[in-house]
């Protein structure tokens, strides 16, 4: 039986959302700080992604090598934007709660979306902007009573806010290099620049590079093969042929499946709100996916 790239990449683009929900659990498992964390992702990923690449090099891929200054600004982009998601994310915590953090990050559906009209002048059926709107407020429910909003946490939620910018800038990116670029290229190229991004601002933060266990070791190690390496890339061979207006969207099955992780793995309880927002969610995606070209 023979399957179309469209629905092999839906579902590359669940199983890679599904992979870095399990990124809040590493980071929370973590013995390092949430930038050095951050970096450490980065850091553990590139080998894994640099065989990937040189194994694609040897079979001669469909796709053409960076060979110019301009191909590897390009990649650097998608590199930084990466990079000021993390970082900027990961400060966001620091000053607002975790729920208002992590609603405010994926607002980057809206973003994308708007980029999309402004500048690649793509329009968007009611349908598509339904789910649009039900999956947003799927997410807004899914947070429950732990969302508050004051002025104390502003710089926080502001800082969500930013997070969200840099994500949907780096899904457009990665979604225009992967016309010309293979998945295993844009991520090694993208994360070597994220990486180097990551590095002094961890050390600027104040944070310890230095971790003690092995367990601590083998978590940061598990974030990257597993959310980075693993997940980020089927999101990034999704790109190839899904839109990314809705892949973004899709990516908000990311949170409830974080929620449920977390459930499971630390008996953080699910109430009925929560439970009524994931389920939105999933609603709002398959009619996003429905009412998209």
């Amino acid at each position: 039986m023979t399957h179309s790239p469209n629905r092999i990449a839906l579902i590359a683009l669940i199983i890679g959302a599904l992979a870095i929900a399990l990124a809040p659990i590493f980071v929370r498992l973590s013995e390092a700080g949430p930038v050095a964390t951050a970096f450490y992702r980065i850091l553990f990923s590139l080998p894994v992604l640099t065989l990937w690449m040189w194994r694609e090099n040897v079979v001669d891929g469909p796709y053409r090598k960076p060979s110019s200054f301009r191909d590897y600004w390009r990649l650097s982009i998608a590199g930084f934007f990466f990079a000021g998601d993390l970082a900027v994310w990961h400060w966001s915590i620091k000053l607002t709660s975790v729920a208002n953090a992590t609603l405010l990050a994926n607002f980057a559906p809206l973003f994308v979306a708007l980029i999309g009209f402004l500048f690649f002048k793509e329009r968007f059926s009611k349908t598509f902007l339904s789910g649009l709107a039900l999956a947003i407020i799927g997410a807004c429910a899914l947070m429950g009573d732990s969302l508050v909003f004051n002025e104390e946490r502003l710089g926080g939620d502001i800082l969500g806010v930013v997070t969200a910018m840099f994500y949907a800038g780096y899904i457009l990116s990665v979604a225009s290099l992967r016309s010309q670029f293979s998945t295993a290229t844009i991520m090694t190229w993208s994360g070597v620049v994220t990486a180097a991004v990551l590095l002094p601002v961890a050390l600027l933060s104040g944070e310890s590079l230095i971790i003690t266990s092995l367990y601590g070791w083998g978590v940061v190690i598990a974030l990257a093969v597993v959310s980075h390496a693993g997940g980020q890339s089927l999101i990034a061979y999704a790109l190839a042929h899904l839109p990314a207006s809705f892949s973004s969207i899709g990516l908000l099955i990311q949170p409830a499946a974080a929620a449920v992780l977390a459930w499971i793995i630390f008996n953080e309880a699910i109430g009925p709100l929560q439970a009524f927002g994931g389920v939105i969610i999933l609603l709002g995606i398959y009619l996003a996916k429905r009412g998209s070209r």
